[in-house]
């Protein structure tokens, strides 16, 4: 066996990547994070609630955003009412098997959704078919969009309305891409308990 020879100028390069992808990001996604926030709020506080929806790694941001807001992030606050659409197997299992899996997002919607929630869909390619339904099931049924992509944001970007607000990543690697989604996806939750943590927004 190969005595491993740990290689710490790939590990140094990563990082100064990253560390420049943030700094690109900051410059391009400050005022859409917070357009994002402000279009969440009015939701919340009209009633509303916000599903999220993603694959593999973004089902993990979507399950993650969901229960920050059910939780609490930094500030103790109340419970927001937010619901990832990638928890429940049965459900998901159920819809590809007797539909098909490009609806296990949409159907969710379609049932759930309600006018004025929000639908957070993530994909890092902006590509995901299933995604992309969601959001087009989330226009139908009078909801807003708050879209995390990457690259040139593929179907999902060139689904949304003007009522919308796309947040994409200024990147092409996929490990880039999920960094500023989570870091996305942070900002909001600061936000919104911001908003919520002195007694409820004003």
């Amino acid at each position: 066996m190969r005595r491993y020879k740990p290689d710490t100028a790939l590990v140094e390069r990563e990082f100064a990547e990253s560390l420049e992808v943030n700094r690109r990001s900051a410059a391009v996604l400050a005022v859409p994070i917070s357009e994002a926030a402000a279009l969440m709020l009015e939701s919340l506080s009209a009633g509303g609630k916000i599903l999220s929806c993603g694959n593999g790694g973004s089902a993990a941001d979507a399950q993650h955003f969901a229960s920050e807001l059910l939780n609490r992030f930094e500030t103790e606050r109340a419970s927001l009412p937010a619901i990832a659409l990638t928890t429940d197997s049965s459900t998901l299992t159920s819809i590809a098997n007797d539909r098909s899996y490009e609806e296990i997002f949409s159907r969710q919607v379609s049932g759930l959704g309600r006018p004025g929630d929000v639908l957070l869909a993530i994909s890092t390619s902006g590509a995901s078919p299933n995604v992309t339904n969601a959001v087009r099931a989330a226009q139908q049924a009078g909801m807003r969009v708050v879209a995390l992509t990457g690259r040139d944001g593929g179907a999902v970007s060139r689904t949304l309305g003007e009522a919308d607000v796309e947040l994409r990543a200024p990147h092409k690697r996929t490990a880039r891409i999920q960094e500023i989604h989570l870091l996305a996806i942070h900002c909001l939750c600061r936000l919104l308990d911001d908003a919520y943590g002195a007694g409820g927004p004003t």
